[in-house]
């Protein structure tokens, strides 16, 4: 058993130094700032916020995305219906700012074939008139700063580029378990989306031409997700998604593990459908959690037929493994944290509880997302705000049946929004 723990080791420690090489290159892209355009070269932009039911941090993002330093902008609200909880949200904040770069509609056209959040952008698209040249996405968790949508859309005038994007951060503080698994696991998926070139929909900007040129429309009208297919789309017209270290959104929702492990299983299922790279996907959660629980299957068969030495020689890999990781966290997050900084948000200030947490819950996430791994394999009904959905394939989504969202359904404060 001694060689097994020596080969798994190697095999561990060679995945360590590629996820190293994997992160000197997302931090890399963290200095490549992209200069912001003037005014009078800033296209018509269109602002996209699609809603179905009240997210807590819904006044805060409302009034971040209201108070934008960009010359010609629009924020297109398509609220789920007249009966949403988010409706009297949005008329309260909007009511409280007195803006009227804004326009709120509801859901007319719901489509059997797509996502309710699909149907929502298919609708905005379809109010638009041709003096908007961008669509910029958001979604209702992300306060963005006063620079975003600028920053956003700059990019944009490279004739290369189809779509830009920013990324998600989360807290490393919380009060629930959850909390911290989500937080540690999107360490790794913000590298992994960087180097793919996946967008994420929460800061996503492309250009009108591009959404018509590529036929995004269409496959949106048959899509459960609306983002993570972009780059494959965007790759077969030559054109580029630019990722841009700025936008990088401080989000400070909790999450309990239950809720978390759904989210993420949904999130892993979306990749399946739509990632261009599914298959590296799939190697890299293997190899980041069958290879060192491995290790703990060989200590527990070492210890307990009395092989200790080889159960030690398992024990100490594994533990240098879970630090290494728990390092190379850290160093992404003292990376990031003078993005979060500038951005007028709190960062963490470390201490050693939050370490020891931290190790506690490298471990713990592993397990989390290696069991959403497995299960969203066999993910034929989805449920999502409320609704349920049958997915037989990429193309092939039926919203079963259509419910307005009630305030029954709003998460509490532990819950992602299902």
């Amino acid at each position: 058993m001694n060689d097994l723990v020596i080969s798994i080791s190697k095999f561990l420690v060679a995945w360590l130094v590629v996820q190293v090489g994997f992160v000197l290159l997302f931090l890399g892209s963290l200095n490549s700032g992209s200069k912001s355009l003037p005014d009078e070269q800033l296209p018509k932009t269109a602002v996209v916020l699609c809603l179905r039911g009240a997210d807590p941090f819904l006044p805060d993002c409302l009034r971040s995305l209201l108070q934008q330093n960009y010359p010609k902008y629009n924020l297109k609200l398509i609220i789920d219906s007249q009966d949403d909880p988010a409706w009297q949200v949005v008329s309260d904040t909007i009511g409280e700012l007195g803006v009227t770069n804004y326009q709120i509609s509801h859901l007319r056209n719901i489509r059997s074939t797509c996502s309710l959040k699909c149907s929502s952008l298919l609708q905005a698209l379809s109010e638009l008139d041709d003096s908007y040249k961008v669509v910029a996405l958001v979604d209702a968790d992300t306060i963005v700063h006063p620079n975003w949508l600028r920053e956003l859309v700059s990019p944009l005038n490279n004739p290369s580029v189809g779509a830009t994007t920013g990324n998600r951060w989360y807290v490393t503080t919380g009060t629930y378990w959850g909390s911290l698994v989500r937080y540690i696991w999107n360490v790794s998926a913000i590298v992994q989306m960087y180097l793919y070139g996946v967008p994420w929909g929460g800061s996503l900007a492309i250009k009108t031409e591009v959404i018509h040129q590529t036929g995004l429309l269409d496959k949106w009208g048959e899509a459960l997700d609306e983002d993570t297919m972009v780059r494959r789309v965007l790759s077969q017209h030559n054109l580029q998604v630019k990722f841009v270290p700025s936008l990088i959104m401080l989000n400070q929702e909790e999450a309990d593990l239950p809720s978390l492990r759904y989210w993420l299983q949904r999130q892993i299922m979306t990749s399946r459908l739509y990632h261009p790279f599914w298959p590296g996907v799939v190697a890299e959660a293997v190899l980041t959690t069958l290879l060192p629980n491995l290790l703990v299957v060989v200590f527990v068969l070492a210890w307990f037929t009395g092989q200790g030495g080889t159960a030690a020689i398992a024990f100490i890999w594994y533990g240098i493994y879970i630090l290494a990781s728990v390092m190379l966290t850290l160093l992404l997050e003292m990376s990031i944290q003078p993005i979060i900084r500038s951005q007028g948000k709190p960062v963490t200030e470390f201490s050693w509880p939050i370490i020891w947490k931290m190790i506690i819950g490298m471990p713990l996430t592993q397990w989390v997302y290696g069991l959403a791994m497995f299960r969203s394999f066999d993910m034929p009904i989805v449920h999502w705000r409320g609704v349920t959905y049958e997915v037989k394939g990429a193309g092939q989504i039926h919203l079963m049946e259509y419910r307005p969202y009630q305030l029954g359904n709003q998460p509490s404060d532990r819950q992602i929004s299902l």
